[in-house]
């Protein structure tokens, strides 16, 4: 399949993305991935599943309420319950639902109606129903995620309820040319956003106004939904903490980020490192690391090779600073990317060995690294998102990360500009060694 990135709106004379074919293709592999299980319909409230069946959507905010709820039967078509007014809406612009299945309901809101509401009953006979109708009602109904009075009030209606979350795993595991087309123009908003973030990055930034500069260049692209940028600067890159806070960088700082995004409902998670006017050696030595196990998960890649094979060339825990997998999980990791920003196959020390999946042609996943540096504060972290062809794979996130970026800008001394490898001045930079060495008395 040849990779391309288009525009954003569609025209007449290119094909671009099919939505019509993306909707089919999307709703089968949900239909055929039911149709190999032994549940009589699948459920679901996750926003992200509810879209992949139905292709409806009513904004972000509703991504964690669990107020929608849609049924997908064996041999037949999706039935929506939607948020009020969204079900008429979406009736009336959604022809592919057809006739009479965009219904309005309502769940508990998480709980906010109370359960003297009879919300949760209302669901459980909404879907008792459906099933009598099918005769599916002694069948086992899958449901991906629930919220537990309703989960109680399914069970009351006589309804045997089983995890339903592999069943849309792994339909979404493969993608259609149409979702790699999506996933390759998210990542392309992304390449924008870097390029932005590495022009105004300079001493004095926040990490706060990095996450505004990301944000709005990707909401003008057309992105929905940034999930989340995760700037990461100065001492507070070792341990890695995964939240971005308003600390301001210094020069030589070591600065990365993950940029989370959709576009159309296709997700990013893309990370970046640069050194903020110049580096300190422990930090580009960390840099080369860290790319060089990226580099060699990534040449690894190709149809039949296992997670396993993958992971075995990454480093363990202890090699790095952690006393087992789980306390460092997620900086030598890789995972599916499509609707949600974690889906299969997972590659990490802590599974893979264990479970080890197959990576097949059209998978799309995040390959992600870290590396300490040796002065024991700064560190390095580099992600790139790819997409498996026949023979090999294809890197869908081209912001330049071969060697670190340095942002920001040079400082001229009389004697001419300042090298970008200086030390900077200060203990941090050490090892922890050298600085107790220092302060050894009497040497």
């Amino acid at each position: 399949m040849a990779l391309r990135t288009f525009g954003q709106t569609q025209v007449d004379w290119e094909e671009r993305v099919n939505m019509d074919r993306l909707r089919r293709e999307r709703l089968a592999r949900a239909k055929d991935q039911l149709s190999k299980s032994e549940v009589g319909a699948l459920l679901c409230f996750d926003m992200n599943n509810i879209r992949y069946i139905t292709s409806t959507h009513i904004g972000t905010w509703a991504q964690d309420k669990l107020v929608r709820f849609c049924l997908l039967p064996q041999n037949d078509e999706p039935i929506m319950w939607d948020f009020g007014s969204a079900a008429r809406h979406h009736s009336m612009f959604c022809p592919w639902l057809g006739e009479g299945r965009s219904r309005a309901g309502i769940s508990t809101l998480r709980g906010a109606m109370a359960p003297e509401m009879g919300r949760a009953e209302d669901v459980a006979r909404k879907i008792r129903i459906e099933l009598e109708e099918r005769n599916l009602l002694r069948e086992p109904l899958a449901v991906d995620v629930v919220e537990l009075p309703v989960l109680f009030a399914l069970q009351k209606e006589g309804i045997t309820i089983v995890d339903g979350q592999q069943i849309l795993q792994n339909a979404r595991t493969i993608k259609t040319q149409d979702e790699i087309t999506l996933l390759s123009t998210a990542s392309m908003m992304v390449d924008v956003a870097y390029e932005h973030l590495y022009e105004a990055m300079r001493p004095g930034i926040r990490e706060s106004q990095c996450v505004g500069i990301a944000s709005k260049v990707l909401y003008d692209l057309g992105s929905e939904q940034v999930e989340g940028v995760n700037a990461i600067s100065g001492e507070r890159c070792n341990p890695h903490p995964h939240v971005f806070s308003d600390r301001v960088m210094r020069p030589g700082d070591p600065a990365y980020f993950d940029v989370v995004h959709s576009y159309l409902g296709y997700r990013t998670c893309y990370y970046r490192t640069f050194g903020i006017g110049f580096a300190s050696k422990p930090l580009v030595e960390a840099y080369r690391k860290c790319r060089d196990y990226l580099d060699s998960a990534i040449n690894a890649i190709k149809p039949g090779v296992t997670t396993a094979e993958v992971v075995k060339l990454w480093p363990k825990a202890q090699e790095f600073g952690f006393p087992d997998e789980e306390s460092c999980f997620a900086l030598q990791f890789g995972h599916g990317v499509g609707l949600s920003v974690w889906e299969k196959p997972v590659f990490s020390r802590l599974v893979s060995f264990d479970y080890p999946e197959t990576i097949q042609e059209n998978m799309v996943f995040a390959l992600e690294t870290f590396w300490p540096s040796s002065d024991g504060w700064s560190a390095a972290r580099i992600e790139e998102q790819l997409v498996v062809t026949k023979t090999g794979c294809e890197v869908i996130t081209r912001f330049p990360a071969e060697e670190l970026p340095l942002a920001g800008r040079r400082v001229y001394t009389s004697a001419g500009p300042l090298l970008p490898v200086r030390e900077i001045e200060s203990h941090l930079n050490r090892t922890v060694e050298e600085h107790e060495h220092d302060l050894m008395p009497g040497e």
